[in-house]
């Protein structure tokens, strides 16, 4: 297989620890939290409003910090994305262009999650009890899928074969599929719920165009052994498609 048919949906799938990229992908993530703490913790938000002229201030500080604890969770992960589960080469537009967009989703959530433009708090309410089991079985399909794939291609008896098993018989992308329940449940602990056209954008993203570029790249590496696993297992959504 040629370099060039190991790129595809923006993504070189080459090997490569890329570690300058991958440290300077989880600094720019951990950045991304400490201003979350800032705007929280040290009156970020209510300095920023001042210097404006603007009496801006945290109507919802219970609900601000649920958001930061998810945030610096979700970084967490990406830790163990990045360093232990990513193999395949890491580029630097993807380490700018990603970060930009998870400081933008972080930072966006604490805001609105916090009360920033409101003016009041919103007490628990069934949005939230649906959003921790949301939030809890989403990182359970991304996180946990991977792992498992990752210890069976530790296995040298398996080099060269096309993973189906564990929570990837669900589906052939359970892991875009968990991400997008993930965020489902991180924007419904917002109270807003135009934040809602995050996952909405994601999964849409998923579907469209990150995976036909992944299972064009499937297809070329496992041959015929991918394509007995696609006609026999659903797509994106278990059970569904």
């Amino acid at each position: 297989m040629d370099k060039s048919e190991l790129k595809n949906s923006g993504v070189d799938r080459t090997y490569d620890r890329s570690i300058y990229q991958k440290s300077t992908f989880a600094v720019l993530h951990l950045t991304s939290v400490l201003i979350c703490s800032w705007l929280i913790f040290l009156s970020g938000w209510e300095t920023l409003g001042s210097l404006l002229g603007k009496d801006w201030s945290f109507t919802d500080p219970v609900r601000a910090k649920v958001m930061l604890v998810l945030a610096f969770i979700y970084w967490l992960r990406h830790l163990i994305t990045l360093f232990y589960l990513l193999e395949r080469k890491v580029d630097w537009s993807e380490v700018f262009g990603l970060s930009g967009f998870i400081a933008f989703f972080e930072i966006s959530l604490v805001l609105l999650g916090g009360g920033a433009f409101r003016d009041q708090a919103i007490d628990l309410s069934w949005l939230d009890l649906i959003a921790l089991p949301l939030l809890l079985i989403g990182s359970y399909l991304n996180s946990y899928s991977e792992i498992q794939r990752k210890w069976w291609k530790k296995d040298h008896v398996n080099k060269g074969h096309c993973y189906t098993e564990g929570l990837f018989k669900l589906s052939m992308h359970v892991n875009y599929f968990g991400d997008t329940i993930l965020f489902t449940g991180w924007c419904l602990f917002s109270s807003n719920l135009w934040t809602l056209t995050l996952p909405l954008f994601m999964g849409l993203t998923f579907v469209f165009y990150h995976i036909p570029g992944l299972d064009s790249h499937l297809a070329k590496r496992y041959g015929s052994e991918f394509k007995t696993y696609a006609k026999k297992t659903k797509r994106f959504i278990p059970f569904i498609y």
